[in-house]
């Protein structure tokens, strides 16, 4: 039986997967109540896990070091009490090659090489060459759900990634580029990095340790 987090370890762990967030962004993700959300960002900033900043007039939370530490010592607790270290650990091993090739899709779509520029922009005017990163977009989509489920299965916080991304691939391929990588939306490229982040902080492995 896929194990259930408490939802005060989600309203942090939000704060670390989903960056600069709100209460309302980090309950929509993880399915939990608005009110109390905040409340507990509010008693974690009394403890100086999180704090408040402002961006463009925005208002979200981050996470602080201490909070980054607090964090990893409930996701080890978590992982050990669902008795699904083994099984993580593996479907991690699995996704290091679809994060290999996610990411040079991303980048083909950010670069296309021209003569005397092999970091030339992409303007988007090919449409042949956007339609081959859409297509390796595409490839990663059923992999990518097999291994969502899979650590669904064990760690119910990991449903809903598999969903997202393919509703931001459909969008991209009905002609919405900023689906693909806009930051300012669930698109391909940052649903991805949550799940990586996700998935990493939920092993303990610091981003760069590896791929």
């Amino acid at each position: 039986m896929s194990y259930r987090s408490d939802p005060g370890d989600l309203a942090l762990h939000g704060v670390r997967v989903l960056g600069f967030a709100t209460p309302s962004r980090v309950a929509d993700r993880f399915g939990l109540d608005v009110t109390a959300t905040a409340e507990a960002l509010l008693d974690y900033e009394a403890r100086g896990w999180v704090r408040q900043l402002s961006f463009g007039g925005s208002f979200g939370w981050s996470m602080t070091a201490a909070g980054r530490a607090e964090n990893q010592a409930r996701l080890a607790a978590e992982l050990d009490l669902a008795g699904a270290r083994d099984a993580v650990a593996a479907i991690h091993a699995a996704f290091l090659p679809l994060n290999e090739r996610l990411g040079t899709a991303c980048t083909s779509w950010q670069i296309r090489p021209m003569p005397g520029d092999p970091l030339a922009f992409n303007d988007h005017t090919d449409w042949r060459w956007d339609q081959r990163v859409l297509d390796a977009l595409a490839s990663l989509d059923a992999s990518f759900s097999r291994l969502c489920d899979q650590l669904a299965g064990r760690l119910t916080r990991f449903g809903g990634y598999a969903g997202r991304y393919s509703a931001a691939l459909a969008r991209a391929r009905a002609g919405q580029p900023a689906w693909v990588d806009g930051p300012d939306r669930d698109s391909c490229h940052l649903v991805w990095i949550q799940f990586h982040e996700d998935l990493l902080a939920t092993l303990g492995i610091a981003r760069g340790a590896q791929t």
